[in-house]
């Protein structure tokens, strides 16, 4: 089943807004977004399961999709949309068994060589970056660049590719017009949370009628 995602896939960050997940997707919601990844870090299981069932709840009310980062666990629990993987979480094979063929399942990676074992494994889409210098984790991989994207997209198939890192108004459209089918966006929607829904707004209009290599929304 080939999944379509809309351009813009914010991540929520509680750090960075201030906000419990829930405002922040209530408020992403507002700006248009239909696609959210819950990423907590810092938060024990527990508390992040309390506030990803409250998030959940707010999504489903407003017909918007919602994706786990890392756990697979509070993601079957709660029967949430999806999860999104690292490198270093539950194999992928591992959480398709878990979580079943419908669940969504997101993968990335940070290099060419990663990026090819990758489209073997039964993922939905594959992320790939950072592709720019980025502030939302404490040990950023390696820089990869639009040169290292491009041999990705040459390679992916008709694999949704999110790009990753240090993505801005101000870089958007060179990402998407290499050749990613969509983009994960972090600081530039939630560093002001009075503008979140705002900012993703202007994302999303800013980016409405940019080349998208598989026709996506």
């Amino acid at each position: 089943m080939h999944l379509d995602l809309p351009k813009i896939y914010p991540i929520t960050d509680t750090q960075l807004s201030g906000l419990s997940h829930a405002e922040q997707v209530a408020r992403l919601i507002e700006g248009g977004a239909s696609f959210i990844q819950l990423r907590d870090k810092i938060s024990a299981p527990r508390e992040f399961y309390r506030q990803a069932a409250a998030a959940l709840q707010v999504a489903r009310n407003r017909g918007a999709r919602l994706i786990i980062n890392d756990r697979v666990d509070i993601a079957l629990a709660l029967k949430a949309d999806g999860v999104h993987l690292g490198q270093t979480d539950v194999p992928v094979a591992a959480a398709r068994h878990l979580l079943g063929q419908e669940a969504i399942i997101g993968f990335s990676t940070h290099n060419a060589e990663q990026a090819k074992l990758a489209i073997a494994l039964p993922v939905d889409y594959l992320a790939f970056g950072p592709i720019f210098p980025t502030l939302s984790k404490n040990n950023p991989d390696p820089i990869t660049g639009l040169g290292a994207m491009a041999e990705v997209v040459a390679i992916k198939g008709s694999l949704p590719l999110v790009a990753i890192g240090g993505i801005k108004g101000e870089n958007v459209l060179e990402v998407l017009k290499a050749g990613a089918d969509t983009v994960s966006v972090i600081a530039e929607l939630l560093a002001d949370p009075a503008r979140i829904s705002e900012n993703m707004n202007k994302m999303l209009t800013l980016t409405s009628h940019s080349p998208n290599p598989l026709g996506m929304a």
